[in-house]
């Protein structure tokens, strides 16, 4: 799991640019339509609803925006008809990648990736391709605090974790998705501070490759991700301390 944590602990250094914020409350907007949709717009009884609201939150989105993207997903205001879609294929040096999109037009989404991963000596593949390699699992990143590295992993398995990794000033906790209010919960409740908890695709093996195809690989899944229509970006490439260093650096 750890280049799911590396690449995520990269991805909180870099932040968001300013430039990018309106294209992050539109991917927001849509996030919360669904989940809406998908359970109602009672944020108490829609845990997933309440994820997305407390994710939307932390990228600053306003108050009036995330009301109106859930009376639209919730059919109490009209909107467009949005389609959730998950695309699978293979990156430079083979790495598997899951792409999950949510989309008012399918055609345009399907293009827009595939020319991606064309770019970058990749290429899409038939449904159930890769996705045997991943498993749902719930996330939690909380801040250490002034606990050490196994504290953390005790704190973490007595709630309820199914593994635990530790980075300089977070912690990121694996869950089964069914576990992962419960545990959510039970942390804040000892006084871990928890920055967020989603749901996230975590691959059972990862991929090694050397420097420069990684780098490769790594660029494609920004590049992805920076699509209006892309919400999340999963491949199984395993990301070393150093390669992390030389993208930082890049």
């Amino acid at each position: 799991m750890s280049g799911h944590s590396k690449w995520s602990t990269i991805k909180r250094k870099k932040g968001a640019a300013d430039a990018k914020r309106g294209q992050m409350f539109t991917k927001m907007g849509r996030e919360l339509a669904i989940a809406a949709r998908e359970g109602g717009p009672d944020s108490e009884a829609n845990f997933k609803l309440r994820m997305v609201i407390d994710k939307a939150k932390s990228v600053s989105m306003p108050k009036e925006n995330i009301e109106r993207a859930i009376r639209r997903g919730a059919g109490l205001e009209k909107g467009d008809v949005l389609e959730q879609l998950t695309y699978e294929g293979y990156g430079p040096g083979g790495v598997a990648f899951l792409v999950q999109v949510v989309t008012d037009n399918k055609n345009r989404a399907v293009s827009e990736v595939r020319r991606y991963f064309t770019r970058h000596g990749g290429n899409l593949g038939e449904a159930g391709c890769v996705a045997w390699l991943f498993a749902s699992r719930g996330v939690i990143t909380a801040q250490t605090g002034n606990k050490d590295a196994d504290a953390l992993f005790e704190m973490a398995v007595e709630a309820g974790a199914e593994d635990v990794q530790v980075d300089e000033d977070t912690v990121e906790i694996y869950t089964i998705p069914e576990d992962l209010q419960p545990v959510r919960m039970t942390l804040e409740k000892s006084g871990l501070v928890i920055e967020s908890a989603h749901m996230s695709m975590v691959p059972s093996t990862l991929a090694q490759l050397d420097d420069k195809v990684a780098l490769q690989a790594m660029s494609l899944i920004e590049e992805l991700e920076d699509l209006d229509d892309v919400q999340a970006v999963y491949s199984n490439l395993d990301i070393s301390d150093e390669l992390m260093a030389k993208y930082e650096a890049a």
